[in-house]
């Protein structure tokens, strides 16, 4: 049986992620009909199909689902160890890739990156913006090498370290009916139309269970993308919302909307770093949750020796 080479899994992986082998033989910088050989030549190696080819491209059969998941992990470890092997001598570097959830990265993300870069120039991190259930997933498939999320964890395989806290708020925009309120229960909303953030995230999540605890109905008229574009829609009076605090925050000046506090006691959450290993990350991996960790006031320990913050059991 012939071996795989990482050449020909790379150019698996990008015909999955494309969509197509025209559009990952332009990211490839290779001629198409050479992934084809190539994809062929594995389909063969493993005896089995891998692409479904149809008129839009081409779709991974449950089988090539699989080979995507172990080519990535595979790929990532053999990065691991020119990474590693480069830290001996010439200090940190590589690429560290983050997923994370948006009430994480309209928080101090962005900010605690920024350091992080000045103090470890030679490391390149990437962040992608994910919903809470695509950033365990993402880590456990090892699509990322760190995830932060905001909702109750599945995949146990995972190890989870506390990172920070929020605040769910209502917002309404002036002159709505609750605008007034010094503060409410979530079952209180339900008669009003809602605006809510993409479906499958964790507030939208919390919020449809909150609502079906109560044996209630959502009135979810308007879904958007982004927290900024939340308050536009309640800025014009088109619905309410629930949103982080530090997040409402920030536009409360620019909006005509008000905030009030939400007396139920899930509206208070806890945002968290998780990794499929800790002590199998490259080196620049560890010391980017270490460094998150710090600023959010976790540890006192900036070294490398010194083991990050658990979560209890």
């Amino acid at each position: 049986m012939s071996r795989l080479d990482p050449v020909s899994l790379q150019l698996f992986i990008s015909v999955v992620e494309e969509g197509s082998i025209a559009a990952a033989a332009e990211r490839e910088h290779i001629a198409a009909a050479a992934i084809s050989k190539r994809i062929s030549e594995i389909e063969s190696t493993l005896r089995t199909p891998l692409l479904i080819r149809t008129n839009k491209g081409v779709e991974p059969t449950p089988a090539g689902m699989s080979l995507l998941v172990l080519a990535r992990r595979a790929l990532h470890e053999l990065d691991d160890i020119s990474i590693q092997m480069r830290d001996h001598s010439s200090g940190v570097r590589g690429l560290v890739r983050v997923f994370a959830s948006m009430s994480a990265i309209t928080r101090s993300l962005p900010l605690e990156i920024k350091a992080y870069h000045s103090r470890y120039p030679q490391v390149q991190v990437r962040l992608e913006e994910k919903i809470s259930s695509a950033v365990t997933r993402g880590v456990a498939e090892n699509s990322a090498d760190i995830g932060i999320f905001a909702m109750p964890l599945l995949n146990r395989e995972l190890e989870v370290f506390p990172y920070i806290s929020d605040r769910l708020m209502l917002i309404t925009p002036a002159g709505h009916p609750l605008s007034d309120r010094k503060a409410l229960s979530f079952s209180e909303t339900l008669d009003y139309e809602h605006v809510g953030l993409s479906a499958g995230s964790a507030i939208d999540l919390q919020l449809f269970k909150a609502a079906s605890e109560q044996q209630r109905t959502l009135n979810m008229t308007i879904r958007v993308t982004s927290c900024y574009a939340l308050c536009l829609m309640v800025n014009a009076d088109l619905g309410i919302g629930v949103l982080p605090e530090t997040v409402v925050t920030q536009y409360t000046g620019a909006l005509n909307i008000r905030m009030i506090p939400l007396t139920d006691a899930w509206s208070y959450r806890d945002l968290k770093i998780c990794v499929r290993s800790f002590e199998a990350l490259p080196v620049a991996a560890r010391l980017l949750v270490r460094h998150l960790q710090k600023n959010a006031g976790l540890t006192a320990h900036g070294g490398l020796e010194a083991p990050p913050v658990p979560l209890s059991p």
